[in-house]
């Protein structure tokens, strides 16, 4: 006899249209409803079979915990807040960068909200409202600044957060990033070795981190392996796919028109194929080209692009795993990683 008597009989199933809830799974499992609360909960003393058989229920029924009911009884809102600007869109990195901290988040409570802004805005607006009304446990941020005003502002708040990218602060803080500095070195290998020496490097936005780091490394690999830069500066990786290529087709028309190009992203690259071909030259042949890319689009098109591979699925699972590290208390010193470029012939 299981012990619904001493807890009072499960209610009756719910209207089909009604979600479900406590009184649902123990009215299927024929179990109390604060044993089912419980079983839900890891209690120790509810026995293991007990709990796998309401979790089956859970999961078949799709129970979902009221967010509200949690959050009156333990403070918590079990929410992930995700703070994408619409770049991270154009630039292809969103529905990874979710499919990679879901994949994290199924196993856990934590449900993810994501929350996109425009850069021409205030990017502090939506980490304080995540402050100020208490939307989330834990805040995961992109587009790193140097100095980054939301950095500062969640430390000095003692909140849960995690970045993608890395700062020049000072600040110990959780981040996973990407090594930009040394896709970049590689890319100008690669191009020197294939007997390029002109080149060009279409990059990010200055006042991001990871700007610094890639047009290191670019600078660094031209000295290293006897090549000249030539200047790019009149469009960026923030730009729209037609001013790249309208920049770039007064370049390679010009005087000091490159023999070789480090892509920063697989659209600028797109971009700069286009511009090429309409100046009569020949990729592959007149120019030659390493790109970074999230996704294999690139490769598969123009296979004479020499890509390598950021995994935005791998940084995301990162990043969850990092802030809700942070939510339990992890120091953050402990919760900073680094992936790798991934090049072509290792896929």
């Amino acid at each position: 006899m299981d012990n619904k008597k001493s807890e009072g009989q499960a209610a009756a199933l719910p209207h089909p249209n009604e979600r479900p809830t406590l009184k649902t799974i123990a009215f299927m499992t024929g179990l109390g409803i604060t044993t089912v609360s419980r079983a839900l909960k890891d209690a120790s003393d509810i026995s293991a079979e007990t709990k796998e058989r309401v979790r089956l229920v859970a999961r078949q029924i799709g129970y979902q915990p009221n967010r509200a009911g949690v959050r009156l009884r333990t403070g918590k809102t079990n929410v992930i807040s995700l703070i994408l600007s619409l770049e991270e869109e154009i630039m292809g990195l969103t529905s990874p960068m979710v499919i990679g901290i879901s994949e994290i988040l199924a196993s856990t409570q934590y449900h993810l909200v994501v929350t996109p802004y425009r850069t021409q805005g205030n990017a502090l607006d939506p980490v304080r409202y995540v402050l100020e009304t208490g939307a989330a446990d834990g805040v995961i941020i992109s587009r790193t600044e140097p100095k980054d005003p939301r950095v500062a502002l969640m430390m000095e708040r003692n909140f849960p957060f995690v970045t993608h990218g890395r700062t020049e602060m000072g600040l110990i803080h959780p981040y996973h990033d990407f090594d930009n500095e040394r896709f970049a070195y590689e890319a100008v290998r690669k191009l020197t070795e294939m007997g390029r020496k002109r080149l060009v490097l279409l990059q990010p936005p200055p006042y991001l981190t990871f700007y610094l780091h890639m047009h290191g490394g670019f600078e660094r690999g031209v000295r290293d392996f006897g090549a000249t830069a030539i200047p790019f500066n009149t469009v960026n990786l923030d730009n729209n796919l037609v001013d790249i290529r309208k920049a770039a087709e007064t370049l390679f028309s010009g005087p000091d028109a490159p023999d070789g190009i480090v892509a920063g992203s697989g659209g600028g690259a797109v971009a700069l194929i286009a511009a090429l071909e309409a100046t009569g030259k020949k990729l592959g042949h007149d120019v030659d080209m390493v790109s970074k890319e999230p996704h294999m689009f690139l490769q598969w098109l123009r296979p004479e692009v020499a890509t390598m591979r950021e995994d935005i699925r791998l940084a995301g699972r990162e990043l969850a795993k990092a802030v809700i590290a942070r939510i339990e208390g992890i120091p953050p010193e402990e919760l900073q990683t680094l992936s790798y470029p991934i090049p072509t012939e290792h896929i």
